[in-house]
């Protein structure tokens, strides 16, 4: 029976489930009625967790008690009572004192499985929070993924992020919390705060009752127990703080949480830091390009505008030919096509750097949207039929300088105070192949004959 309970006490690794094989191998092994295995708090006398089974209320009025080691520390106490019949022997306290000793190997091999399980998520986590972070997100929303992959992580109530302060404090900025998180965002720690100390001195700051702990001095300390606060540093470069709180009454952060949680931090630090570094080198490549692009105008006008200065030259040298009208008209067209393209590509580049949509309804409502700033109302658009799956990329590309073009010269149009640009994938072409539209109207004034302005434009798709 003692070979028996030896080996179902060390087959399971998990600890509820060894806990509770331990009590039940007990009372069986000794034919106590009841029995108890009470888990002590690390570093307390206090009671953490209790597993039992049978009925204290069993008769019997002996009690036979041994304490649980684990690793020269006691992990908890085994009780047992109700001995059936008579009150317990020799045998049975040299049994339970035998049990104790595997329930003590089994409970450390357990711990081991626990904490190799929980440093796997946090791993899990950290790898988590790199991927989302360096896929492109705003800085808001990064901040937002860390507090809440590390509030689910820990355990705990919230997830809070803070920031330096221009006075030399720290604010919260972002928390993720499944409770209300009104009054926690904004709130501040002031200068010279021993927590705050500790933290821009880059040091970890832990916390058994953030409630009464005299170095908590914010109005939101009352709602919390337990606390971490880590440094988010990389590099010799501080962040802001990851504060995970818990309730007041739950567990204490054991000292693997504590290792867990702060080498999280750093991780998530550094996730923090490339993030950032990848936008700017993002914000550089959209620079580079509109670079490239006005390079590419600067070619093209110079090289249209020498071949117009050369129609004119031969056109002066051929005054007195019938076709020097048509070549004069051809000339000024030529010009004023050049002069529309230039306009139309200057109002490009000084739309807002972002980035590029995937899709081509996205790409129409971010020239429309950028022509808002410049125009003090945003244009009003609408889309019919499947635009996204329908228009091509060639087919988009001149449909977005077309309405470029359109907007850029509602822009110099005295009086403009409405545009509507309509996209329509719907349309038939008069060879009957399917088409997509494009029509800009506004409500301003011609240049010819004072009326509003409709530009249209279609092409296959």
């Amino acid at each position: 029976m003692l070979l028996e309970a030896v080996l179902s006490v060390g087959s399971d690794l998990e600890l509820g489930s060894t806990l509770q094989q331990i009590v039940e191998a007990a009372t069986a092994l000794t034919g106590a009625r009841h029995g108890a295995l009470a888990v002590l708090e690390p570093d307390r006398d206090r009671i953490d967790a209790l597993y039992t089974t049978g009925t204290a209320e069993a008769e019997g009025p002996s009690l036979l008690r041994e304490p649980i080691v684990v690793h020269a520390e006691v992990f908890g106490h085994l009780c047992l009572g109700g001995k059936r019949p008579g009150p317990f022997t020799d045998t049975d306290r040299g049994l339970l004192r035998v049990l104790a000793a595997q329930a003590g190997i089994a409970i450390g091999n357990a711990r081991l499985y626990g904490t190799a399980r929980q440093r796997e998520r946090w791993i899990a986590g950290a790898a988590a929070v790199t991927t989302a972070l360096l896929t492109g997100t705003d800085a808001a929303d990064a901040l937002m993924t860390v507090a809440e992959q590390a509030r689910v992580l820990a355990g705990a109530s919230a997830g809070v992020i803070l920031q330096p302060t221009e006075a030399g404090g720290m604010e919260i900025v972002t928390a993720s919390t499944p409770d209300d998180p009104a009054g926690i965002v904004g709130t501040v720690i002031e200068p010279g705060s021993p927590v705050l100390v500790q933290l821009l001195g880059g040091e970890p700051v832990f916390i058994d009752d953030s409630a009464t702990d005299p170095r908590m001095t914010t109005g939101v300390r009352s709602r919390f127990g337990p606390s971490m606060m880590l440094p988010l540093q990389s590099g010799g470069q501080l962040i802001g703080t990851l504060a995970l709180p818990r309730r007041r009454g739950e567990r204490p952060y054991t000292d693997v949480d504590r290792l867990l949680a702060t080498q999280f931090a750093s991780q998530a630090a550094l996730a923090l830091v490339l993030a950032d570094a990848q936008a700017d080198r993002e914000q550089l490549a959209v620079y580079e390009d509109r670079d490239r692009i006005a390079r590419d105008l600067h070619d093209l006008v110079v090289q249209r505008l020498f071949a117009t200065e050369m129609m004119l030259e031969s056109t002066r040298r051929r005054a007195a030919a019938e076709e020097s009208g048509a070549l004069l008209g051809r000339a000024v067209d030529e010009l004023d096509s050049t002069i529309q393209e230039v306009r139309t590509a200057i109002f490009a580049l000084q739309q807002p750097p972002a980035a590029a949509p995937s899709t081509f309804r996205g790409r129409v409502l971010r020239e429309t949207g950028g022509a808002a700033a410049l125009l003090g109302f945003p244009p009003s658009v609408q889309f019919a039929g499947a635009v996204d799956a329908l228009v091509g990329e060639e087919t988009g590309r001149e449909l977005l300088a077309v309405l470029r073009g359109a907007l850029a010269a509602a822009h110099r149009r005295p009086g403009v105070s409405a545009i509507e640009v309509e996209v329509d994938a719907t349309v038939r072409l008069p060879d009957g192949r399917g088409g997509v539209r494009l029509v800009v109207a506004d409500d301003g004034r011609g240049e010819d004959d004072g009326r509003p302005t409709t530009v249209t434009w279609q092409a296959p798709v």
